[in-house]
């Protein structure tokens, strides 16, 4: 993985005095690209509405769509955009995307969503070897009040030895990051055997919600009946208050993974 330099596309707004923010809310959902687990049937405008419910600050989104040809000439409710814009809507000004896995009909990846700006951010192709394709979405965020926060988008292999590597990257990748600066790291670990949270343990001053608050990491797939703690939320330089899992209707008819929300305290 290269840390190449972090997109300059978006630059930050003029600066203007506003209150410090000290609390963030969180949400982190595996979307299955807007279909119910076995893709029986399109729920993303169902998806949306839930999300929105949540009134989270930042949503953190695994396996959505950026464009898939064949899906948007077969359901007539498909959306005009992409995936990601469509769930931002008017509620999240600002949104990043990353481009994972690409294919003949189109590409799906990481997003974030946010209702501050995003100045900066960049996809590290975290791809081992073989088709299967991974990316760390990491965004740089002007929050008031703070000098920067990152946001870090994770969705890993299906592989043990595949996740271990990949692990050893996001790593590299906190370590490169300032050391005062809040660091939210959500998404879709796929660590199944739990050796991967072992690993993130070694990492200083970073802890997860769950385990934090419950001694366990939180149980999220399969989404009617969670046996696998897959999804996680990790803090750095933050303080976290009131993790919860979204478990209940609608949530365990809108994918496959159960979402993880959390109240971040900067």
């Amino acid at each position: 993985m290269s840390f190449d330099p972090l997109d300059e596309a978006v630059k930050p707004p003029p600066f203007t005095a506003q209150p410090a923010v000290q609390r963030l809310r969180v949400l982190t959902v595996n979307t299955h690209k807007g279909f119910t687990a076995f893709n029986r049937r399109f729920i993303l405008p169902e998806l949306r509405e839930a999300v929105r419910s949540t009134r989270a600050d930042l949503v953190f989104l695994q396996e959505v769509l950026g464009d898939h040809e064949r899906h948007a000439s077969k359901f007539s409710n498909w959306p005009p955009t992409s995936q990601y814009e469509f769930l931002a809507d008017s509620m999240w000004s600002d949104f990043a995307y990353g481009r994972n896995a690409v294919y003949p009909k189109g590409h799906h990846g990481n997003a974030l969503l946010s209702k501050y700006p995003i100045v900066r951010h960049r996809n590290l192709d975290v791809s081992i070897t073989g088709p299967e394709r991974r990316g760390l979405l990491h965004c740089v965020l002007q929050v008031p009040g703070h000098h920067e926060v990152h946001a870090i988008c994770v969705h890993l292999s299906l592989l043990e030895s595949h996740r271990q590597l990949q692990l050893g990257l996001l790593r590299r990748l906190l370590e490169s990051l300032p050391d005062t600066a809040p660091v939210i790291i959500a998404g879709d670990f796929n660590d199944w055997q739990l050796r991967g949270n072992a690993q993130m343990a070694k990492c200083s001053d970073l802890h997860e919600a769950f385990e934090h608050h419950h001694g366990l990491l939180a149980k999220t797939y399969p989404a009617r009946f969670p046996l696998l703690r897959l999804d996680r939320i990790y803090l750095r330089n933050a303080r976290s208050h009131e993790p919860q899992i979204l478990g209940s209707k609608p949530w365990t008819h809108l994918s496959d993974h159960l979402p993880l929300a959390v109240e971040v305290h900067l």
